[in-house]
């Protein structure tokens, strides 16, 4: 399914370290395959009074993960697709759980703005590969910055955590990866429709992102914005009419979206 096992003991302790496991919390796994990473968690919140939730697409691997955990009452196993999956189900308030996993690198995007869906956890540590961490947390005006590092930085803080070579997982993969925290920004900026504006800004932008601003504010079919608000909306983002997204921050694509018709 597109995943590579983590074997590196050093690193499993490493990651359980930086997932930080608060009192009473409640810490979902996505991805725990053989549970390289569920035994140190489970550890950790069965000494803070926590719980540890184990999601696992592979019907195989929840079966054995079931029978290791199955004397334990603070683990779950659910065999289920996370994508599929409303956090609301898995605990009263999603806004206070902790996420973490070793997700397989072809669904990183689709898993990463699913997780940022309303109402987002606290935190979520995620083993990606470096190429898209470096896209995740990229910085305006970079070669990587472009509509993901928006998507991701518009609603929460980036931090690139540990480094990952191929060798320390099985398979070894033939890319590096990297452990990235992502924290959801409490209160959130921007209201939902204020957010469901930010994509749609966001994503015709950097569809014509050779193009200039002013020009693919006017004449984008998804934005069409008439020639009086321009100035407005391209001095809220801190632009000029002649720049290019890339050049445009978090937080100016942000005051953009808010003056959206």
């Amino acid at each position: 399914m597109g995943q590579n096992f983590l074997v590196d003991g050093n690193l499993r302790r490493r990651i359980v370290e930086e997932t930080r496991v608060a009192p009473h919390e409640t810490v979902l796994e996505i991805g725990p395959g053989r549970g390289a990473l569920s035994e140190g968690l489970a550890r950790e919140v069965q000494e803070r009074e926590g719980r540890l939730v184990l999601v696992e697409l592979d019907r195989e691997l929840a079966r054995r993960l079931s029978h290791r955990f199955r004397e334990r009452s603070d683990v779950t196993v659910i065999q289920a697709d996370i994508l599929e999956l409303d956090l609301a189900e898995l605990t009263p308030d999603p806004r206070g759980l902790k996420v973490v996993g070793n997700i397989p690198y072809n669904l990183t995007t689709p898993i990463v703005f699913h997780l940022l869906t309303r109402p987002r956890p606290s935190e979520i540590l995620l083993m990606v590969q470096r190429e898209v961490a470096q896209r995740i947390a990229a910085e305006p005006g970079s070669g990587d910055y472009g509509a993901l590092s928006v998507g991701v930085q518009s609603v929460a803080t980036v931090e690139r955590v540990l480094k990952a070579p191929p060798e320390v997982f099985r398979p070894r993969p033939k890319v590096h990866s990297e452990v990235i925290r992502i924290r959801p920004l409490e209160p959130p900026p921007l209201d939902p429709d204020e957010e469901l504006a930010l994509r749609r800004l966001t994503r015709a932008l950097f569809q014509w992102r050779r193009k200039q601003l002013r020009k693919t504010l006017r004449d984008h079919p998804d934005l069409g914005v008439a020639p009086e608000l321009l100035d407005r909306i391209l001095a809220a983002g801190g632009a000029q009419p002649t720049h290019r997204p890339e050049t445009v921050s978090p937080e100016g694509f942000v005051a953009m979206a808010r003056l959206l018709p």
